[in-house]
């Protein structure tokens, strides 16, 4: 039987992991429509290439900040199962999502000053 404070937790996990998907549809769409605004509205080559380039980053900060809410949620979630299986995964995701914003984090800051 599941105790009320590990059925919280659990709900809470999957609530937090649903707001770190959205993010990232949400950012999926915004970058889509401000591509598509610069390749119809935008005149001349440069000004697209700047829309596609400001859609591009756009997308990995939101990507970027997804990711940071699912390390979250899966700290909860093993919060509420703490075997050694459920931390190794925990400490392989976590290591793999770090590695991963890491390097989109230093892409979007070096474009960033260009």
């Amino acid at each position: 039987m599941v105790s009320y404070p590990e059925k919280l937790l659990g709900d809470l996990s999957v609530i937090i992991g649903s707001i770190a998907l959205a993010v990232i549809i949400w950012g999926v769409f915004f970058c889509i429509a401000r591509w598509i605004h610069g390749e119809i509205f935008m005149r001349n080559a440069a000004d697209s290439s700047n829309r596609r380039e400001e859609a591009r980053l756009a997308l990995g900060s939101y990507i970027l900040l997804g990711l940071e809410i699912l390390i979250v949620a899966d700290i909860i979630e093993t919060v509420i199962n703490p075997t050694i299986e459920e931390i190794a995964i925990l400490g392989a995701i976590v290591v793999i999502r770090t590695v991963i914003s890491f390097f989109l984090d230093r892409e979007i800051k070096g474009k960033d000053k260009i």
